[in-house]
């Protein structure tokens, strides 16, 4: 598995492509899985939004416009921005309280980084006890100043975690109302049936790309697909290496990608979306960009089906091989 603080942002290369999409009122939301979370069908991931160089009035508009372009839900994690981030967004928020009733919170909580925010934290470790879930939780709610967080995430998988232990923390937190859903990131299948056997979950955050191939054999998506419950894609653009690494499988892999978007009229960028979205599992893909162009890219794949030999033509692309 990657390293816990890997980005969940990708820098996308700027295109010439018309997008079928623009400014859309409102995106039907995407029930991830039967009484579960419900979110908006592209989420904004904000792991760099301290490194966006914006004051307080530009995050706000940023805020504003992804909610105008029907990206009503935000991703976040304690420990983005070296625990940073959600304080940024709450203050851009608290700007204009009423926008939080238009959008749905998702933070992440269980790793502990060697932090001058958190000096208490002696070494980079996981920790899923009640006590830190629900300290984790108070914190998130203080800093992105609402409360409730709409899915809570487990954001990886702890050697020492008790599930029944997890399972309480959360309906403990879900009965004062501070938490509405739950979910794992970057989970296995067996680790997620243990907690899911025990709680309900709403998702598997898990990484995906055209350069990142791994869910697609682990069982990880065929379990979200058994389950109904809807993934969460990080790093759909493979943290920008599609178009900015130049080795041979990123070459090849960039180059499918602008072929089969020409066939469709969307850029690569639209065109590795829509190769996501066309999975069974119905995934829910993250952007991570301050860009709207960018946003733009990502919501424009809602509307491209790709057929089942573009869809493979792309992924022979990224695994560099045909099918067996």
């Amino acid at each position: 598995m990657p390293a816990p603080d890997r980005s969940h942002g990708d820098l996308v290369a700027p295109s010439s492509a018309p997008t079928s999409r623009t400014h859309p009122a409102t995106l039907p939301l995407a029930e991830l899985a039967a009484s579960g979370a419900r979110l908006s069908p592209i989420v904004a991931g904000v792991w760099r939004m301290a490194d966006w160089g914006m004051d307080g009035a530009e995050r706000l508009r940023w805020i504003e416009q992804c909610l105008d372009h029907g990206v009503t839900s935000f991703d976040h994690a304690d420990i983005y921005g070296s625990y940073t981030v959600e304080s940024l967004f709450g203050e851009a928020l608290a700007r204009a309280p009423g926008l939080r009733d238009r959008m749905q919170l998702v933070t992440k909580c269980g790793i502990k980084l060697t932090s001058p925010n958190r000096p208490a934290h002696a070494i980079k470790s996981y920790d899923t006890s009640a006590a830190h879930l629900i300290a984790s939780v108070e914190e998130s709610l203080r800093a992105l100043r609402t409360d409730r967080i709409d899915l809570l995430l487990l954001h990886r998988p702890d050697l020492l975690m008790d599930p029944d232990e997890v399972a309480d923390a959360f309906r403990r937190l879900q009965s004062a109302g501070k938490v509405l859903h739950l979910g794992t990131s970057n989970h296995t299948p067996s680790q997620f049936a243990l907690l899911a056997r025990r709680v309900a979950l709403s998702t598997n955050q898990v990484e995906l790309s055209p350069l990142q191939l791994e869910v697609l054999d682990d069982g990880t998506l065929d379990q979200a697909t058994d389950l109904r419950v809807r993934p969460m894609i990080w790093s759909p653009l493979a943290g920008g290496r599609i178009f900015t690494d130049t080795d041979e499988r990123s070459d090849r892999v960039r180059r499918t990608l602008g072929e089969v978007g020409a066939r469709h009229g969307v850029s690569a960028a639209t065109t590795a979306y829509a190769w996501i979205l066309r999975l069974p599992a119905r995934p829910v893909p993250i952007t991570g960009t301050r860009r709207l162009g960018a946003l733009r890219e990502a919501i424009a794949a809602l509307d491209v089906t790709l057929t089942r030999e573009e869809w493979y033509e792309i992924w022979r692309a990224g695994a560099g091989r045909e099918v067996a």
